[in-house]
């Protein structure tokens, strides 16, 4: 990831920088243990993060840790994204505006309709800037190298993203070339988006795994935002990214993937996990969550996950599905990753 730039401001106010006593003071508290890494009964290791929980009323109803500092979302952002791009004015709905949001496992019917988008926008896939990659799923990584297949721009998970955002540009008649540029017309839509929906500035902009500029919100700011794309009148982009990617989840993750087990268990739920462990969900009567767990460990999402959903009285079979994270010793089961708080 490139280093992080302050973003160019809409308001006349600056935003603060922080001493470098008082950044010093923040870096001292750890933050707390979310996760233990259980093995044969024993705590062999510790996760580190910082999670919010906001009522119905978007009031914060919990917080461990420090949930007003600038995190990087990562795929969190991306339904903020495709509602840029429709914005924009890019017709899209349906699984493929699941698609645009989506971070996919790279199974075909994802791939495929990748390609049927490509080819409806007259773009070709040699001209999406994602990095090449292999399948985000595991097992379709394994049928594909199996399959006598390389790395490819096309199997990069944000390709569907990247495709969305080419269309639009083609539509308005934008660069195609630099649309992963921060001052391309696109990335400024996103970054309006992004403070909209965050309720909050962006301190920062990064670049994304996949290329794109990313924005940063707090975790406060990142809960509020899928509380704003729930909650948002029918009709408008927000409510339409949501209403597509709670329709059709396994386009958002996959079938293997715990935010399509959930989105598909409890409707009206719109949930999506970004890298370096970062996961937010709204439900539909408002209330939602944000984490990020601070190794970046990706592991400890479901256990973490599961225990904040019942915390808010969420009962459901699919909680046990997506807290259940082995470890194995010798071929066995011999303990688990679990939620700490």
């Amino acid at each position: 990831m490139t280093s992080s730039k302050t973003s160019s401001s809409s308001s006349s106010t600056p935003i603060p920088e922080q001493s470098s006593s008082a950044a010093a003071a923040a870096e001292s508290v750890p933050s707390p243990v979310l996760a233990e890494v259980v093995r044969s009964g024993f705590v062999e290791g510790r996760h580190r993060g910082s999670l919010v929980v906001l009522a119905a009323d978007g009031s914060v109803e919990q917080a461990l840790g420090d949930v007003t500092a600038p995190v990087f979302p990562r795929s969190t952002n991306k339904p903020m994204q495709a509602a840029a791009i429709l914005r924009a004015g890019l017709e899209l709905s349906g699984e493929r505006l699941a698609l645009a949001a989506a971070s996919h496992s790279g199974e075909a019917f994802h791939l495929d309709l990748v390609r049927t988008m490509l080819a409806e926008h007259g773009l070709a896939a040699e001209q999406l800037q994602t990095p090449p990659d292999l399948p985000l799923d595991p097992e379709e990584a394994e049928h594909y190298l199996a399959a006598g297949n390389v790395r490819d721009r096309l199997t990069m998970n944000c390709s569907g993203k990247h495709t969305a955002m080419l269309a639009v540009c083609a539509l308005n008649g934008w660069p195609l070339g630099t649309y992963l540029e921060q001052d391309h017309p696109l990335q400024q839509l996103i970054l309006d988006v992004v403070r909209t929906a965050g309720g909050e500035e962006v301190a920062h902009i990064g670049t994304d795994g996949c290329g794109a500029p990313l924005m940063s919100l707090s975790l406060t700011g990142l809960a509020r935002s899928y509380r704003h794309f729930v909650l948002a009148e029918p009709g408008t982009a927000e409510r339409r990214v949501a209403d597509a990617m709670r329709a059709h989840p396994e386009y958002v993750a996959g079938t293997r993937r715990p935010d399509t087990w959930l989105m598909r268990a409890l409707p009206g739920t719109l949930s999506k996990m970004g890298a370096e462990a970062v996961q937010a969900l709204a439900l539909p009567d408002g209330r939602a969550l944000a984490f990020k767990i601070d190794d970046g460990a990706t592991r400890t999402l479901g256990p973490v996950l599961a225990r904040l959903l019942r915390g808010l009285g969420v009962d459901d079979p699919v909680l046990a599905r997506i807290e259940d994270v082995p470890l194995h010793g010798g071929g066995s089961r011999v303990g688990e990753i679990r939620a700490a708080f």
